[in-house]
């Protein structure tokens, strides 16, 4: 069976722990798996300098999308202007993931469902319910609910459902 190959891949620039990054993401999800591992060489070490034998990327998928995490020096930081989203069906996997992904990170960029893990990655932890209510025809629903969400670090669904309510 000829196995297809993913269009687009993720590739994440970590400053030296892209393996511990991927280690510590594949033990948050539940659908996840390490690929391979590929390493730095002799050759081209004027540049990179990289010592032969560290690792320089690791595949990997989580919940089927694949990624790449690249082993590299302090050149690029990760922004929030990229962001990962994960869709969740309840309150139970908001506050999993939430709590996981907080650990270590910056309490400063929490916001509206919005995070930043210990590696600077920027996440967002939202209920699949949420598109629908901001989306909803009843501007008045669309106001309330924008209101409590922009007053939330981690989502709350009760709330917001309460919200959109009325």
């Amino acid at each position: 069976m000829e196995q297809r190959i993913q269009k687009i891949v993720a590739n994440l620039w970590f400053e030296k722990v892209a393996e511990e990054a991927v280690r510590y993401y594949v033990s948050i999800f539940k659908n996840a798996s390490i690929g391979r591992i590929l390493y730095y060489s002799q050759e081209g070490f004027e540049i990179h300098h990289m010592a032969e034998g560290t690792v320089l990327t690791v595949e990997f998928t989580l919940e089927g999308q694949k990624f790449l995490a690249l082993n590299g020096d302090s050149a690029f930081k990760f922004t929030e202007a990229v962001s990962f989203i994960i869709n969740c069906e309840s309150q139970e996997e908001i506050d999993y993931y939430w709590n996981r992904l907080t650990v270590g990170g910056d309490e400063e960029a929490q916001n509206c469902g919005w995070l930043k893990d210990k590696f600077g990655v920027s996440w967002q932890v939202s209920p699949v319910q949420l598109d629908d209510m901001l989306a909803d025809s009843d501007p008045e629903r669309v106001k309330r609910v924008t209101k409590v969400m922009l007053e939330m670090k981690k989502l709350d669904l009760a709330e917001l459902q309460k919200a959109f309510e009325g």
